[in-house]
């Protein structure tokens, strides 16, 4: 009778251990600052890998904290059950600084807005957003010179000027 006992438990366990892992739709495989000094813009961006089917009209909704302040940045990205791996970029961001851990969240929402999992991570930035210029340096589709930075008198303004908050 014991060893029913122990045998009915550990197949027990071995189930529970089996559901907890399948209830993981996706996991965590990259998280980093994309800073494009040609724009000047930068941005935070998530790689999660499918770890096994999503369901039909999952959407990743996503809240980056905002490097200069206030309420955090929030997207929504449909998630479609085919993709291996789920690319999630957030908005512009400002202000980033070096070293200094930022919060990410991350939900897997089905199409009825049940939450199939959570993730929560921090993206922490090797390089200060100060690198980057204030204005772009190019615009329009052919990377055409900004008039703004570069010129008619052959002089540059960056504009680079301190608008980030000091902690």
């Amino acid at each position: 009778m014991k060893a029913l006992l122990i045998v009915t438990l550990m197949i027990a366990t071995l189930l529970a251990g089996c559901q907890r892992e399948s209830d993981k739709f996706v996991e965590l495989s990259g998280r980093v600052f994309v800073f494009n000094y040609r724009v000047a813009v930068a941005t935070y961006m998530v790689t999660l890998n499918r770890k096994t089917t999503i369901p039909e009209g999952t959407v990743a909704i996503a809240e980056f904290e905002d490097p200069a302040g206030g309420e955090p940045l929030v997207i929504n990205e449909r998630i479609f059950p085919f993709w291996d791996r789920i690319t999630l970029q957030s908005p512009a961001v400002h202000c980033v600084k070096k070293d200094k851990p930022y919060a990410v969240n991350v939900r897997l929402v089905d199409a009825s807005g049940k939450t199939l999992q959570s993730l929560k991570t921090e993206v922490i930035s090797s390089l200060d957003q100060s690198v980057m210029p204030g204005k772009p340096l190019v615009v329009g589709p052919l990377y055409t010179k900004n008039p703004e930075v570069f010129k008619p008198d052959g002089t540059v303004d960056y504009d680079s000027a301190g608008t980030c908050p000091s902690t």
